[in-house]
């Protein structure tokens, strides 16, 4: 059956520092389905009315117009229900296993030869650091293996890999405190910021990360102060239609990135949403230059609300270059969480622990592919057990 698609776009201008900042709520009208809610500017609201009739496509023309009807008020969007994020990393673990199982597999083969002799540590050793997890941390958790291995006298393979699992979770970190802070502050709702080099799925993680929040029950705005990247704002307009997010963003390229983050808080104190989630732009031109760039924006929403988080997004594939911009990121601004995407691609399980250890910070979360729900709360021992197939 075809099927009609009418789309309403509202435009609120705000006037600010840096020019003209607009929200802009884009409504859908989509067939309806089962079990599905609409929501409206990010909330959920309960099914309506259906809406006017659809034209008389068999007959390859529209049906005339009822020129004495009263215009129907527009409908609200239907937007799929996400579902929680909690578990989520469980239920992909199969493509995050595609990735790292070859890596179990290495480990628990040399770790299962009859004779353990200086070679074979040497390979355990080597197997780690190319890996991406670092000298220094490979270095540990071999001599922490070593230690086990002596100690419980075994090559069982389930023993073995009992040994390994808890060595990695150690490096790992299982109590590292991953958990986003996403709840309001009395009449304020939480800001998040969102940085990173271009190229590394920021603005996505933008889009996932309010889709995965709207899953949860809050209500989310999406703020587009990445105003340098041509077509960074139509991009994350784009992922506000498809999660049914607000966004705000400037009429124009090059605008003052602070004034729009500016507008986007102010504009989800005035409409109550629950979370703020801030695009910023990835240049890394000249580190003074993006350094004064991303602390204008943490002052500047400073004075109406509280940054809860910094999520820096790295492409989990670029390993130790990763690791540099790491470095920069963290003398620019405050992070509180990684986000590591491309998990499930030919990146190396190690970067998780290698990362943490650079910036002192957890991984929160990981991308594991292209789709709307594949950004997944990090979990230790789901992670570690894609490693060692347990």
């Amino acid at each position: 059956m075809e099927q009609l698609i009418i789309i309403l776009a509202v435009v609120v201008v705000v006037v600010g520092g840096g020019g003209t900042t607009l929200l802009v709520r884009t409504r859908r009208r989509v067939p309806r389905a089962p079990h599905r809610t609409e929501v409206q500017g990010g909330t959920t609201a309960a099914p309506g009315a259906t809406g006017t009739a659809a034209p008389d496509l068999a007959k390859g023309r529209s049906a005339p117009p009822d020129l004495t009807a009263t215009p129907a008020a527009p409908p609200a969007p239907a937007v799929e229900k996400p579902p929680p994020s909690a578990g989520r990393l469980v239920r992909l673990r199969g493509r995050l296993a595609r990735s790292q199982s070859a890596l179990g597999g290495v480990l628990l083969g040399l770790l299962s030869r009859d004779r353990l002799d200086e070679e074979t540590w040497d390979e355990i050793e080597e197997t780690l650091i190319t890996a991406d997890m670092g000298v220094t941390p490979a270095r540990q958790l071999v001599e922490e293996l070593r230690t086990d291995v002596k100690v419980a006298g075994t090559r069982d393979a389930e023993e073995v890999s009992s040994l390994l699992r808890a060595q990695l979770l150690a490096q790992v970190g299982v109590d590292l405190d991953r958990s986003l802070h996403t709840e309001r502050r009395g009449d304020r709702p939480a800001v998040v910021l969102v940085v990173g080099v271009n190229g590394t799925g920021k603005t996505s993680v933008c889009g996932k990360l309010a889709r995965a929040l709207i899953g949860d029950g809050h209500s989310v705005l999406l703020g587009a102060a990445d105003t340098f990247r041509a077509a960074a704002a139509d991009q994350l307009q784009t992922w506000g239609e498809r999660v049914g997010a607000e966004v705000v963003r400037s009429d124009r390229d090059g605008a003052d990135p602070a004034s729009v983050a500016f507008d986007a808080v102010n504009q989800g104190i005035e409409r109550g949403v629950d979370v703020v989630i801030v695009d910023t732009a990835g240049r890394l031109h000249t580190k003074a230059g993006l350094m004064d760039e991303l602390g204008k924006i943490k002052r500047v929403i400073s004075r109406h609300a509280t940054v809860d988080e910094v999520l820096l997004v790295l492409d989990a594939t670029t390993g130790q270059n990763g690791l540099r911009q790491a470095r920069v990121f963290a003398e620019v601004v405050d992070v509180t969480g990684i986000v590591l995407t491309k998990l499930d691609g030919t990146a190396k399980g190690g970067i998780v622990v290698a990362v943490q250890r650079e910036l002192g910070v957890p991984v929160k979360l990981v991308g594991l592919g292209e789709g709307l729900d594949d950004l997944a709360p990090f979990e230790p021992e789901a992670f570690v057990d894609a490693i060692v197939g347990g």
